[in-house]
């Protein structure tokens, strides 16, 4: 009886060992239809990627240079509104600036102007001529230095040499003397500088 246990214990483990043969072999030979299907479905992806590129058309060298043309100019039609625009902004601010100098020299001629009629008025009821004369020299006086506070300066041409740049000929005469031949001998009308440019020629006479 022991050996007909025997016999049946080694029969079990010999059908055992038959079976996990055949499972690993099973295993093995579906090892390589995995991967041949994982490879098939790369290529396959890679595949249908060429075909879509392929697909699309190429550009042509005169195509390529037309579309360029295009870019290039998009940004030029871009850059010059904006600089259309800067040049808009530019001329707007420089004359609401030149709008603005023009109002403050008013505004600052104003006292000037008050003086001016409260003289008129003192002139009509004025026994003594000599005050009016000094009401009138300090409202010169206070013109003069509203003007020069905004850089007027007027020039001084008597005597001086003639010169083109700032002087206007009205006429020549003999000059008096030696040392004023070639020069402004007088000035019949004043030259103004206004921040060191002419704003004014001064006529003058000229000595020869």
């Amino acid at each position: 009886m022991a050996n007909a246990l025997n016999k049946g214990d080694q029969a079990y483990n010999l059908l055992k060992v038959m079976s996990e043969n055949k499972e690993n072999k099973a295993s093995t030979e579906e090892t390589p239809v995995t991967e041949q299907n994982t490879e098939q479905t790369v290529h396959a992806e890679n595949q249908s990627e060429e075909t879509a590129a392929a697909s699309e058309p190429a550009l042509s060298e005169e195509e390529q240079l037309k579309k360029n043309l295009e870019e290039l100019n998009d940004k030029y039609l871009r850059l010059y509104s904006e600089f259309d625009n800067y040049k808009r902004r530019n001329i707007k601010e420089r004359s609401e600036l030149i709008q603005s100098a023009g109002k403050e020299v008013i505004e600052a001629m104003l006292p000037v102007l008050d003086d001016f009629e409260r003289a008129v008025k003192a002139m009509d009821q004025a026994a003594d001529v000599q005050a009016v004369k000094e009401g009138v020299v300090l409202i010169q006086n206070k013109l003069n230095t509203i003007l020069t506070q905004r850089g007027l300066k007027p020039m001084e041409s008597v005597g001086q040499d003639f010169d083109v740049d700032f002087h206007e000929a009205i006429t020549k005469i003999p000059a008096p003397s030696e040392d004023l031949k070639g020069k402004v001998v007088d000035e019949v009308e004043k030259g103004y500088l206004l921040k060191d440019k002419v704003l004014r020629f001064a006529k003058v006479v000229i000595g020869e």
